[in-house]
C-alpha cells in the first residue's frame, strides 16, 4: 500500500527528480513482486463452490478490474510519488485524498478478522476439526492472534520485512502445488470429481443476481496491484516492459487462484465446503485418500505461517501511511499520532485492535461461521472499492487537467480503461449487497443493513467526522514549521 505523503505543492515529484536513474529491477522481477503481493490460497474455497465456473469468475474481474488497476496506477505512480493520497489529492482534493488513504487503512479492520478466521479454522484441523465451525473458538483465536500481532509490531521488529516473500513460497506456492498435483493424480486414478468438469459447467448457473455474488470477493483478491506500481520508474523501458510485467503477473495470479480452487472442487462437494476451512478440507481428503494423513498438520502449519506473516507485514503498513499523512495535514487527533519508543504508531494499532475485537465477537454471536466470514469479506471489499473509485476518477482528471505533466509511463486509452474499471467497481459494490447462497436462510434485509452499515460508518462517516472535527493544532510542529518556512 502507499504509505508516504508528499505535499501536493511540490514542483516536482520524486519520479521527475531522477529521470535518468538506472533501472534496478527487471520486468520479470516486478511481475513476481506483484504476484507475491496479490496471490493467496485463502479465497480458493469461495470459488471452489462454483467448480469449473470459477475460471470464468476469476477471468472477468481480472480483465475489468485487475488490468485497469495495474495500468492506471502505473501511470499515476510514474508521475506523482506519494501513493494514492497524492494521486487523489492532486486530481480531486486533499479531503478526498484523506478519504482514499483512510479506506486503505479501514479495510484492514474487517480484513484481519476474516484472515484470522481462516487461520483459526486451519488450526482446528490440527486440534479438532469440529472447532472449525465453532464461533466462540474462532472469536477467541482472532483476538489472541491479533493482540499478539500488535505486541510484536509495536516492537518495530525489522525481521518482518522478509515475511511476505517467504509467505508466498511457504504458504502459497508449495501447498498450492501440492494441492493441484494430488488433485490431478486423484482424477488420473479414475476417481470422479465432486464438481462436474464438462463444457456445460463453464459458466455459473443463472439463478438470479445472487448466482454471481461470489465475483465480488475476487475484486478484493486482486486488490494491491497499486502497491508495486511505484517501481515503474525502475524499469529500463516502462512503456513496453510494464504492460508485459502486468500480463505475466496476471497469468501467474490466475494460475495460483484457479488451479487450487479447481483441486478443492474435485474432492469436496460444494454443499459441504466451508468458506474458512475449505483448503484444509481438501488437504485432509487428499491425504486420507493417499494414506498420508500425517501430512495434514504440516500443511496446516504452512498455511498458518503464511497468514500470520501476511498479517504482521500488513499490520503496520496501512496505519503508518495514515499516520504520516495525518501528522503533516492534521487529519487525526494528537492521541492517534503518538509514537512509542520504537517509533511505531502504537495508539492507532491498539485502537484498531479494540474495534477488531468487537467485530470478532460476531463469530461468537452468529451461528454460521461461513456467513460471518463472508459478511466481513464483503464489507472489506466495499470499503476498499472506494479507493479505486477515487483513483480512476483522479486519473482521468489528471490526464485532462495536467496532460503535459511528466510521466514515466502513459496508459493506453486511459479514458476507456478508467471507465471500465470505474463501472466494474460500481457494479461490484452494488452486487456486494446481494447475499450469496452461503448466507443461508438469514434475512436479506439484515445482510444489507450489516454490509451497508459497515460501508457507511467505516468508509464514510468516520473519515467525515475526522475532517469535520479537524483542528489546526492537530498538525505536528514540524509540518507547521515547514509551511511557515515555505511561506517566508
Amino acid at each position: 500500500m502507499a504509505s508516504m505523503d508528499v505535499p501536493a505543492d511540490l514542483p516536482k515529484s520524486r519520479a521527475e527528480a531522477r529521470p535518468t536513474a538506472p533501472p534496478t529491477i527487471t520486468w520479470v522481477t516486478l511481475a513476481l513482486m506483484t504476484t507475491a503481493s496479490v496471490a493467496s490460497l485463502r479465497a480458493a474455497p469461495t470459488m471452489a463452490v462454483y467448480g469449473l465456473a470459477c475460471v470464468f469468475l476469476y477471468l472477468v474481474p481480472a480483465i475489468v478490474f485487475l488490468l485497469p488497476t495495474a495500468l492506471v496506477s502505473a501511470e499515476l505512480a510514474s508521475g506523482w510519488s506519494g501513493g494514492v493520497y497524492r494521486w487523489v489529492a492532486e486530481g480531486l482534493s486533499k479531503p478526498l485524498g484523506f478519504l482514499a488513504v483512510w479506506c486503505q487503512f479501514a479495510m484492514t479492520i474487517f480484513y484481519y478478522p476474516s484472515l484470522l478466521a481462516f487461520v483459526a479454522s486451519t488450526i482446528a484441523f490440527v486440534i479438532d476439526p469440529s472447532l472449525a465451525s465453532n464461533g466462540v473458538y474462532t472469536a477467541i483465536v482472532i483476538m489472541v492472534l491479533y493482540w499478539t500481532g500488535v505486541w510484536v509490531s509495536s516492537r518495530g521488529t525489522k525481521a518482518l520485512a522478509g515475511l511476505s516473500s517467504w509467505g508466498l513460497i511457504i504458504g502459497t506456492l508449495v501447498p498450492g502445488t501440492i494441492l493441484v498435483v494430488l488433485g490431478m493424480v486423484f482424477l488420473g486414478q479414475g476417481n470422479p470429481s465432486a464438481a462436474p468438469m464438462d463444457a456445460d459447467h463453464l459458466l455459473p448457473q443463472w439463478t438470479g443476481l445472487a448466482s454471481l455474488v461470489l465475483i465480488v470477493n475476487n475484486f478484493l483478491s486482486y486488490s494491491g496491484m497499486e502497491m508495486n506500481a511505484v517501481h515503474v520508474s525502475s524499469l529500463k523501458n516502462p512503456a513496453k516492459e510494464y504492460p508485459k510485467s502486468m500480463f505475466l503477473a496476471m497469468g501467474l495470479v490466475l494460475l495460483i487462484f484457479i488451479l487450487p480452487a479447481l483441486a478443492i472442487s474435485w474432492v469436496v462437494p460444494a454443499d459441504q465446503l466451508s468458506l474458512t476451512a475449505g483448503v484444509m478440507q481438501a488437504f485432509d481428503a487428499f491425504f486420507s485418500y493417499f494414506d498420508v494423513g500425517w501430512m495434514t498438520p504440516i500443511a496446516a502449519v504452512m498455511l498458518i505461517s503464511a497468514s500470520l506473516g501476511g498479517m504482521l507485514t500488513w499490520l503496520a503498513g496501512p496505519s503508518k501511511g495514515l499516520l504520516e499523512i495525518s501528522r503533516s495535514e492534521g487529519y487525526l487527533p494528537p492521541f492517534l499520532q503518538k509514537l512509542n519508543k520504537f517509533g511505531i504508531q502504537q495508539n492507532i494499532l491498539v485502537t484498531q485492535g479494540v474495534v477488531t475485537s468487537v467485530i470478532a465477537l460476531g463469530y461468537a454471536l452468529i451461528p454460521n461461521v461461513s456467513s460471518v466470514y463472508w459478511i466481513f469479506s464483503t464489507i472489506t471489499t466495499q470499503v476498499y472499492l472506494i479507493v479505486y473509485l477515487l483513483m480512476f476518477v483522479a486519473a482521468m482528471r489528471l490526464r485532462k487537467l495536467r496532460p503535459d505533466h511528466p510521466r514515466g509511463y502513459r496508459a493506453p486509452a486511459l479514458g476507456l480503461i478508467c471507465s471500465v474499471g470505474l463501472l466494474a467497481s460500481l457494479a461490484a459494490m452494488f452486487i456486494g449487497f446481494v447475499p450469496p447462497s452461503q448466507f443461508g436462510s438469514g434475512s436479506v434485509w439484515s445482510y444489507i443493513l450489516i454490509v451497508g452499515g459497515g460501508l457507511v460508518i467505516l468508509g464514510l462517516l468516520i473519515p467525515w467526522a475526522f475532517l469535520k472535527l479537524r483542528k489546526p493544532s492537530w498538525r505536528t510542529a514540524e509540518a507547521a514549521a515547514t509551511d511557515e518556512g515555505d511561506t517566508a
